[in-house]
């Protein structure tokens, strides 16, 4: 049990960081910091939002529309933290 819950922890900060990563490179698009005329931007974004979207897909529809503003990253960002600091450490120690 011990393994499959430090496995688990693996895989969430990989996830943490994808999406840590994803918040990031979109904001330097919006601010016209990297164009996504590059195809290396544009296959990177296409990547990671394939990585990203089946997780954002159920929490956009259950919050509200914001316009522009999109919480659903800090959404999983949040319940990533909470299994990893809440859940996983009794499987791991107890």
């Amino acid at each position: 049990m011990v393994q499959i819950a430090q496995i688990l922890m693996i895989l969430l900060t990989v996830l943490r960081w994808i999406i840590v990563i994803q918040i990031v490179m979109s904001w330097l698009i919006a601010f016209n910091v990297v164009n996504t005329g590059n195809e290396l931007v544009r296959n990177v974004m296409y990547a990671l939002d394939r990585i990203t979207d089946p997780i954002y897909r159920p929490i956009r529809r259950v919050m509200p529309d914001l316009g522009a503003l999109d919480l659903s990253p800090m959404v999983v960002l949040l319940g990533i933290v909470i299994i990893q600091q809440v859940l996983l450490p009794p499987l791991m120690f107890g």
